[in-house]
């Protein structure tokens, strides 16, 4: 499942976690919202509400976030709680997966990158936001067993749906591309090292040792993580001399050593595409939640007034005392 940073953070807000001298508003089973949690998590919504919105609907979704954070914090810790039920958990190595394919489809080179990211546009740092998304993916998890498996989309329908609505699905012209950076350094010693190291590098690849391999044992960029792998970019985003070698490659073939000031590098390219809409295949899971969710949208009600019926909520603060602020 691709996530695009944009950044696509987790639909309901969650809470920070708690102190034990805050004043208590609400108690879901034995999880508690505290006023500090709460105010956090709407100003949070409102900024999201600031960027997206303006005018009158601005003004609209302004008067309904307090109501809709605070209901989105109790059934957050409902939805948890029943995920712990059914035994649905997540593992940070899911999690991390989840982070690298952000960071990669972002062009986020490093965890401090997307860090910065994160602070600039939704306030809060990379341990926060981890949590958040390892809450929000189990809660769908819980959502998508309980409720949308049980919304049958056929494929005839959701090919239809692509079909009519190609414009929605539109990709630019891309490319995909893994670079191995060696560092030239500064004294001669350092720079014919250099040389010998691309050279060792491409006497590896013509023996046939896998580009992605040696990336991650010699290059010097933040890369070598992912084998080299800069994620899908558009044109325009390199550097025009590196770009142009890119994309004068087939598929799976290693550029010639290129050169800057700093560096010696090669590129391998792995994929090119022109401007057209994304593959069917590609877009699915996003047609299936398209159609599914006016579908469910009754049943997902449903679903979460008997999930509340059914858990201890306590409002130590009345609830129009809170939502007045």
């Amino acid at each position: 499942m691709k996530r695009a940073l944009c950044l696509v953070l987790p639909a309901l807000v969650l809470p920070a976690a708690p102190e034990v001298r805050e004043e208590i508003l609400v108690v879901v089973n034995n999880h508690i919202i505290t006023r500090k949690a709460f105010q956090q998590a709407v100003e949070q919504e409102t900024a999201a509400l600031y960027r997206k919105h303006s005018g009158k609907e601005l003004d609209a979704k302004l008067k309904e976030a307090r109501e809709k954070t605070l209901q989105g914090l109790i059934d957050a810790f409902v939805l948890s709680d029943k995920a712990a039920e059914l035994n649905l958990s997540i593992t940070d190595e899911q999690i991390r997966s989840y982070v690298e394919d952000i960071k990669k489809q972002n062009q986020f080179a490093t965890d401090a990158d997307l860090e910065r990211a994160l602070k600039t546009s939704l306030g809060v740092g990379l341990p926060d936001y981890l949590k958040q998304l390892k809450q929000q993916e189990v809660q769908r998890m819980v959502l998508g067993r309980e409720v949308y498996s049980k919304v049958a989309i056929e494929e005839q329908e959701l090919r239809a749906y692509y079909e009519d609505h190609k414009d929605e699905y539109k990709q630019p012209s891309r490319f995909r591309v893994r670079e191995l950076v060696i560092s030239k350094g500064a004294t001669p010693e350092e720079q014919a090292q250099a040389r010998a190291t691309l050279e060792k590098v491409q006497a590896e690849l013509k023996a046939g040792k896998a580009f992605e391999e040696l990336a991650k044992a010699y290059s010097a960029s933040p890369s070598k993580a992912t084998g080299g792998d800069l994620g899908w970019m558009g044109k325009g985003l390199m550097r025009a001399s590196v770009e142009q070698a890119a994309l004068a490659l087939k598929p799976g073939a290693v550029s010639a050593p290129l050169e800057t000031d700093k560096d010696l590098l090669l590129l391998q390219l792995i994929a090119s595409e022109d401007e057209g809409a994304k593959p069917f295949e590609e877009v699915k899971p996003q047609l299936l939640q398209k159609l599914q969710e006016p579908k469910a949208q009754n049943a997902l009600e449903n679903y979460l007034n008997d999930l509340r019926i059914r858990s201890n909520i306590r409002f130590l603060v009345p609830r129009e005392t809170i939502l007045k602020g």
